[in-house]
């Protein structure tokens, strides 16, 4: 008898478990079922390459924007500064959305392009004031392949095409935490302020204490590290290296008409000072007198 309770007890919790079982497995089933929320990655790479004709300068300086983007991939320099239609093509290959074209004319004047490929925008700056790593020589420091906090100026929503430029930086100058040569850390800040129509760019190292007081209480300080340049906005185009101008800077004026009004006013100076010697030496013919029929000359000949 007392087996046949053993029994009954034993079939009993094996049905009770079979019952959990399923009601685990339904709801399991119900979990699959429900919609998960995918989250969205970042995946911006930026593709940099010049044109021919850079100087050392404009080499280096952009060997320190590469040392500063981590997701920048470099590629070698582009032969023709005609067939700009080549780029979106190239970024493709490289796996790149995103362009940094330098863009050297004579020598001594540097053009920049940032691009959205292959569907555009394109903004065409003219890069001034460029200092290097190796010219600063500033105190500021950080990780090699740190990601950075992105700062802008309020005056850059004040403006449409602030807007844009704004959001094109974000895309490229903003490192994605899943980029390959990229260090979980943000030790550094890069600064976009708009001053007289032209694009201010700083970097700074973000310390926790103060150098002054190392021992003292925690205080957030800015330190400069460099590289630092002025951006002056050309055009914006529509497509990529091309199409409809969304946007032109009327008060930009190219530096090779620069040097020409200088060379042009040289020229001035320099007719100025012939019209005054001979306006001189005019003066002086008016002057002189008629030789005296008593001279020395005559009366001893």
């Amino acid at each position: 008898m007392s087996s046949v309770l053993k029994a009954q007890k034993a079939n009993a919790t094996s049905k009770t478990d079979n019952k959990g079982k399923r009601k685990a497995d339904e709801m399991d089933v119900d979990d699959a079922d429900a919609p998960q929320l995918k989250k969205k990655k970042n995946k911006q790479r930026v593709l940099l390459l010049s044109s021919r004709g850079i100087t050392h300068r404009m080499r280096h300086f952009m060997n320190d924007l590469e040392v500063l983007l981590p997701h920048v991939k470099k590629d070698s320099k582009l032969d023709s500064k005609s067939q700009l239609h080549l780029l979106p093509e190239l970024a493709d290959l490289n796996n790149c959305n995103n362009t940094l074209y330098f863009e050297a004319r004579r020598h001594e004047d540097l053009y920049l392009w940032a691009a959205k490929t292959p569907n555009g925008p394109s903004i065409k700056m003219h890069v001034q004031n460029v200092h290097t790593m190796d010219e600063l020589k500033m105190t500021g420091n950080c990780l090699k392949g740190s990601r950075g906090l992105l700062s802008f100026d309020k005056a850059f929503d004040d403006t449409e095409w602030g807007k844009l430029t704004k959001e094109l930086f974000t895309h490229i100058f903003g490192v994605p935490a899943t980029a390959r040569k990229a260090k979980p850390f943000i030790d550094h800040i890069l600064t976009f302020s708009i001053l007289d129509s032209k694009i201010w760019f700083r970097n700074f190292q973000i310390l926790e204490k103060d150098p002054v007081q190392p021992n003292g209480p925690p205080q957030t300080t800015l330190v400069e590290i460099g590289p630092r340049f002025v951006l002056t906005p050309i055009r914006i185009f529509e497509g990529a290296f091309g199409g409809a101008t969304v946007f032109s800077n009327p008060e930009f004026v190219s530096p090779s008409a620069v040097r020409s009004a200088i060379r042009k006013e040289k020229g001035g100076k320099y007719g100025q000072r012939k019209d005054a010697e001979q306006e001189s030496s005019r003066r002086k013919e008016l002057r002189k007198r008629d030789e005296d029929e008593l001279a020395v000359s005559k009366v001893f000949a």
